[in-house]
């Protein structure tokens, strides 16, 4: 596995990730805090944004310095379409922890704290899978146009489940949970394990944990062969990954209330699937240039999103009506 990447951007990418998981579990101390308002979320969603932007513009300034300007914006470029498409994968994973905390009756207050446990396996596990995935595409080149017919499998799949609403009363994995290991009904504050009648039982706490980073395994799955299509540079792939991770929480508190305003955002993440897989097939054919996949991107986000909002509000009005 090659990267381009310097000992400094190195040392900027580790510090800069200490330090925010540092910021985030301090809040999660604050027990003045129990809640997040829409304002407070809006605010560190655009701080995480701020710390990816200026880390993507370390990137470009410190590649162009050693390599040249050229190397320099294509590496940028790629950087950028990596936690652009991470970022939007992310919406659809918010959607299921509503999902998963409205099914388990999960207080606001322990949502904080699973979703940065969550949030902190995810690190770990997709550092772990990105070098894995890496290794294997330089040993194995034709796996490239495995994940890519993957991709555009998944991207077709995205689109004919867009309408349903997933429901995890029939799911076989929390039946066997609830069948082989003994739980409590009743949360213990934020414990994960408690005592009940001399038994040593899991809270239903446990079981969001388990739901939240099972769910981040299966997105995981799409995003780092997504990744691995626009750039081959585990180090791309690994910080455009993670920049993206670390506002999920903020992400999380800032779209839940308006979750029903995303209603077609899945029709557009199926076609960006499908768009990169198509690109990682023909990779060893045509290569589309980094600036050329994020424009695409961008426009059938951008195009997504905006009927999402036009369908809401006439709904919207449709409902007063």
């Amino acid at each position: 596995m090659e990267t381009l990447a310097s000992p400094l951007l190195w040392t900027a990418f580790a510090l800069s990730v200490f330090v925010a998981l540092a910021i985030d579990f301090m809040g999660l101390n604050n027990k003045q805090q129990q809640t997040v308002s829409f304002k407070s979320a809006a605010i560190w969603s655009l701080v995480w944004f701020s710390l990816a932007l200026a880390f993507g513009g370390l990137l470009w300034w410190e590649t162009s310095s050693a390599l040249g300007s050229v190397i320099a914006n294509e590496k940028a470029a790629e950087y950028f379409t990596g936690y652009l498409v991470e970022k939007s994968l992310a919406v659809d994973n918010v959607f299921v922890f509503l999902m998963i905390f409205s099914y388990f009756a999960l207080p606001i207050h322990l949502q904080r704290r699973v979703l940065l446990y969550g949030i902190l396996g995810a690190i770990i596990l997709r550092a772990i899978m990105i070098f894995v995935g890496g290794w294997l595409l330089t040993e194995f080149h034709w796996l490239m146009y495995v994940f890519g017919a993957f991709l555009i499998l998944m991207g077709f799949k995205m689109w004919q489940g867009a309408d349903e609403d997933a429901n995890l009363a029939d799911n076989k994995l929390l039946n066997w949970l609830k069948s082989h290991i003994p739980l409590s009904k009743n949360y213990d504050g934020e414990k994960f394990f408690t005592w009940e009648n001399g038994k040593r039982v899991a809270t239903p706490l446990f079981l969001v944990l388990v739901f939240v980073e099972l769910s981040d395994v299966i997105f995981a799955v799409d995003s780092i062969p997504a990744i691995f299509a626009i750039t081959s540079d585990p180090f791309i792939v690994l910080t455009s990954n993670i920049y993206a991770i670390l506002g999920l929480r903020a992400m999380y508190f800032m779209l839940a209330g308006v979750a029903d305003k995303f209603s077609l955002l899945n029709y557009g993440l199926a076609i960006v699937l499908v768009f990169i897989g198509t690109k990682m097939l023909l990779l060893d054919v045509f290569k589309i240039p980094a600036l050329i996949s994020l424009g695409v991107i961008v426009t059938i986000l951008a195009v997504t999103m905006w009927l999402s909002f036009h369908q809401a509000k006439k709904e919207a009005k449709e409902t007063k009506a």
